[in-house]
C-alpha cells in the first residue's frame, strides 16, 4: 500500500539515490551538515519548509504524498456539509486525482483485489469519475 503508511526520509532517500545527487550539494542547498542530512533520510515525519525545499532541490513533490493519503484513507466526510466555510483558509471543491491515485485504484480492480463498489464505497471516489477512468482504460487498451 504506496500512500498508507509514508516514511518522507525513505521517499527522500530514494529520490536522492535516483537522481545521484551528492551529499555536498544536498548539504550546502538545505545548509545542513551530513549528519543532519542522515537524520532527514530516518525521520518519519519533517518540517513543511524543510519538505518544500527538499522538493525544490528533488524537482519532486513530495506533499502529493499526503494529500494521496487523504485522498485514499481519510474518512468520509460527515453528512453535514454545508458548515461554514472559512474566508481565511482556501476551500477546495473537488478532490484532485494525481496519475498515480488512478493507476493504484485501476490496479486494484483491474486484478480483481477491489470490485468498482467497493472502490467507490472505501475511497469516496464518486461514481461517475470511477466509470470516466474505467471508459479511459478501456479506450487506451482497446
Amino acid at each position: 500500500m504506496l500512500y498508507k503508511e509514508i516514511h518522507i526520509g525513505k521517499f527522500i532517500k530514494e529520490r536522492v539515490d535516483e537522481n545521484e545527487i551528492t551529499t555536498e550539494r544536498i548539504c550546502k542547498f538545505l545548509g545542513k551538515d551530513e549528519g543532519a542530512i542522515e537524520v532527514m533520510y530516518d525521520s518519519k515525519s519533517m518540517d513543511t519548509d524543510l519538505l518544500l525545499r527538499w522538493s525544490k532541490l528533488l524537482e519532486y513533490d513530495f506533499f502529493r504524498l499526503y494529500s494521496s493519503h487523504l485522498i485514499l484513507y481519510a474518512p468520509p466526510s460527515a453528512i453535514n456539509k454545508n458548515q461554514q466555510k472559512s474566508e481565511k483558509t482556501p476551500y477546495f471543491r473537488k478532490n484532485i486525482y494525481t496519475q498515480e491515485i488512478k493507476d493504484f485504484i485501476m490496479k486494484r480492480i483491474m486484478s480483481g483485489e477491489m470490485t468498482q463498489n467497493e472502490v467507490i464505497k472505501e475511497y469516496s471516489i464518486p461514481k461517475s469519475t470511477l466509470h470516466r477512468w474505467l471508459q479511459k482504460s478501456d479506450n487506451v487498451n482497446g
